[in-house]
């Protein structure tokens, strides 16, 4: 997808929603965990080597891709894009599910001293392990 940041990922998504809803991302396989992963569960988003965001999984269906028309697992994700605090995490698919103890937690109050911090500034610290 070659994601600059986070609002870029918002603006890719919005324009692939309004073409064809629900929002969905499309992946090979079926997981496994798929109940957990749609009873509260999320996907963190990879970009440019930092989990920036995440996004709730509505539902997981059977489908087909789009974009090259082969049977596909759709992801039918929430709108809204969560941010998290920046964490270093090599990328495979440019995102990754996460059990709760593994996941990095939401901006929030309590640490609005990196919410308030600006995207870029976030994800080079966390590349350099300082957040």
């Amino acid at each position: 997808m070659g994601v600059r940041n986070a609002a870029h990922l918002a603006a890719l998504q919005s324009a692939r929603a309004a073409a064809t809803p629900p929002l969905r991302h499309f992946t090979r396989n079926f997981p496994k965990r798929a109940a957990e992963l749609t009873d509260g569960g999320s996907i963190y988003w990879v970009i440019g080597g930092v989990i920036l965001v995440r996004q709730r999984i509505l539902d997981i269906t059977q489908d087909t891709d789009p974009e090259d028309g082969t049977p596909s697992t759709a992801l039918v994700l929430a709108p809204e894009l969560v941010r998290v605090e920046a964490r270093a995490q090599r990328a495979f698919q440019g995102w990754r599910y996460l059990p709760p103890e593994d996941a990095p937690p939401d901006l929030t109050a309590r640490n609005s001293d990196t919410a308030e911090m600006p995207e870029a500034m976030r994800r080079e610290l966390a590349a350099l392990g300082l957040l």
